[in-house]
């Protein structure tokens, strides 16, 4: 008996993909998994890489012997069902899942219009999947490239990833987690001359700003740690992704953190009014200010983080449920077209 899924995403850390797979091992058992990192796509010597990317529409340099081991795999397997996350799959491939009789779910969670990572290939390939689940506001974009049917779908939390084992480290006062976007530099820059912060995450290493201490990449665990310690963690979206809200939304609230979120409208919907379960920020000066008033009240602090972690954990925020959603969808796009064929 071949696999009922196969997952394309990379492994490791705190990727999507691999919160999928432990997903799907929990929901359908490891037996009818087939899991392919897309990290191997991307192996290869530096300067390769970086050609690749640059003159070849953003492309991963073993692109090709990826994408053909993927038809492979499915040939043999002959799954019902296959979600990839981010941008690996081309059109040509995709027409031969269809052929194979696959239905294909793209789980877009990085913008495919974000300046830094467009690919026009990509954004040709996308209306070729059966569905587009897509965590931002951006359906009527991926509409309007001849995707047939785009669905909303939240990030979630990795349940084996936001516990907190063992006694916590001294934490720091604030902390953020995530990438030194353009943007995020520019607004720590303001915040941390103020209220020093500590970050954790890719390329801090290379802006040096006053008042932020670099802690590098840390995995899944440390971070765990490090959030449950901090008396505040902030939460920024990401402007080029045109994000609502980011995967540390859930992750922090999960764990149970005291949070500082930027004011968006998924935000709002998923926390309440301001207060109930966080405080909330369009600038840095009001980001100083919560944060301030966050840790002068101990009292606030543990009423805050206790209603985040209640709202998430209660409401059906976990990677498995978001992969049920997922397989409900191929399901019904597997009936539609059963349907239309008979």
């Amino acid at each position: 008996m071949g696999a009922r899924l196969v997952i394309v995403g990379q492994a490791g850390g705190s990727n999507v993909g691999a919160s999928l797979r432990r997903a799907a091992d929990a929901e359908l058992g490891p037996a009818p998994v087939v899991f392919l990192d897309v990290y191997s796509a991307h192996r290869g010597p530096a300067a390769l890489r970086a050609l690749a990317w640059r003159l070849r529409d953003r492309r991963p340099v073993r692109q090709r012997a990826f994408v053909r081991s993927v038809i492979e795999t499915c040939a043999r397997e002959r799954p019902d069902f296959l979600v990839a996350t981010g941008a690996i799959l081309t059109e040509g491939s995709l027409a031969v899942l269809r052929r194979l009789g696959i239905r294909t779910l793209n789980y877009s969670t990085d913008d495919p219009w974000n300046p830094t990572s467009r690919s026009e290939w990509h954004l040709r390939a996308l209306p070729h999947f059966d569905v587009v689940a897509t965590p931002r506001d951006n359906a009527g974009d991926l509409k309007s490239i001849g995707c047939r049917r785009v669905e909303v779908v939240p990030f979630a939390y990795d349940e084996g990833l936001v516990a907190v084992e063992g006694p916590l480290p001294a934490g720091p006062d604030v902390l953020f987690v995530g990438g030194a976007d353009a943007d995020r530099v520019a607004f720590l820059s303001e915040f941390a001359a103020r209220l020093p912060t500590a970050v954790v995450g890719g390329y801090w290493s290379r802006e040096r700003i006053p008042g932020v201490t670099d802690l590098g990449h840390q995995p899944p665990n440390t971070v765990a740690s490090l959030t449950a310690a901090a008396k505040v963690n902030l939460c920024l979206v990401r402007r080029a992704n045109r994000d609502g809200h980011v995967m540390r939304t859930y992750e922090m609230a999960a764990t149970g953190a005291a949070m500082v979120v930027e004011d968006t409208a998924d935000h709002r919907a998923l926390f309440g009014p301001e207060g109930e379960a966080v405080l909330y920020f369009r600038t840095a000066a009001d980001a100083e200010a919560n944060a301030r008033r966050l840790l002068g009240d101990e009292v606030l602090r543990l009423r805050l983080r206790a209603a985040a972690q209640r709202r998430v954990r209660s409401g059906g925020n976990t990677y498995r449920d978001r992969l049920r959603t997922m397989l409900a969808f191929l399901a019904e796009a597997e009936s539609r077209q059963a349907a239309s064929t008979a």
